[in-house]
């Protein structure tokens, strides 16, 4: 009966031992596929911070509070200079630096900050002190919840939301609010799952941000590719 035959070589003692030809071989393979990966890598990275700093500056949605019009995951394009010339107006959607607000200020050691501030900016990980929401109301507006038709209340008129994520009460939170000059009050879309302007109704300030807070409005959704759509001022209602 033939035997198989075995690869290998013999030590001079007469024993096989394995071949250590294959083992090289298998590193200077995963060498070569390395490097066109790490480019790839590097590059990607680079195209991602040319596009932040040039063309639009990207977030990713971190959860469903503004949803139906924003998707958990999704990534947006906001136009920072929005307001450069032109005031905050009501229905907007934003986003907002939270810090101090609806988040604590960040008191971890500087490099940490630092590091974590580069993967949000390059789009890797969520920014988690900026807050995507739709302005209610801007300085000088009383903003309240809820009518006797259970819709949000702006100077006395009754707001009809037809991108709210579910139908009346527009909150189930009740409030009323006089927004300073120079504020905004912010209400995610999905209204009973959001942390908005209302959480921080017993807070200093009330609830309302500061419009030096904004960072921009979001003009766009631009990643999935099937959910690619522009979002015009006042939020595409």
């Amino acid at each position: 009966m033939p035997q198989t035959q075995r690869h290998g070589r013999r030590n001079p003692s007469g024993d096989r031992r394995p071949s250590r030809t294959a083992a090289p071989a298998g590193r200077r393979s995963a060498r070569r596929w390395a490097l066109p990966v790490a480019a790839v890598a590097v590059l990607a990275l680079l195209a991602s911070a040319v596009l932040r700093s040039t063309v639009a500056d990207l977030y990713l949605v971190p959860s469903g509070s503004m949803e139906p019009l924003l998707r958990q995951g999704d990534r947006i394009s906001v136009d920072r200079d929005a307001y450069r010339s032109a005031p905050v107006e009501r229905g907007d959607v934003v986003v907002v630096d939270g810090e101090g607000s609806f988040v604590p200020y960040d008191s971890r050691p500087a490099p940490l900050r630092w590091g974590s501030d580069a993967l949000q900016w390059l789009g890797l990980v969520p920014d988690t002190t900026a807050y995507v929401k739709r302005v209610a109301a801007v300085g000088g507006d009383t903003v309240s919840c809820c009518s006797a038709g259970g819709l949000l209340e702006v100077n006395g008129e009754e707001i009809a939301e037809d991108y709210l994520a579910g139908p009346p009460p527009a909150s189930r939170i009740e409030f009323t609010a006089e927004v300073p000059a120079g504020r905004v009050f912010l209400l995610g879309d999905n209204r009973h799952a959001s942390v908005d302007s209302r959480s921080l109704l017993g807070a200093p300030g009330g609830g309302m941000i500061r419009e030096s807070k904004v960072i921009g409005r979001v003009d766009a959704i631009a990643w999935p590719p099937g959910r690619r759509t522009g979002i015009p001022a006042g939020g595409g209602r």
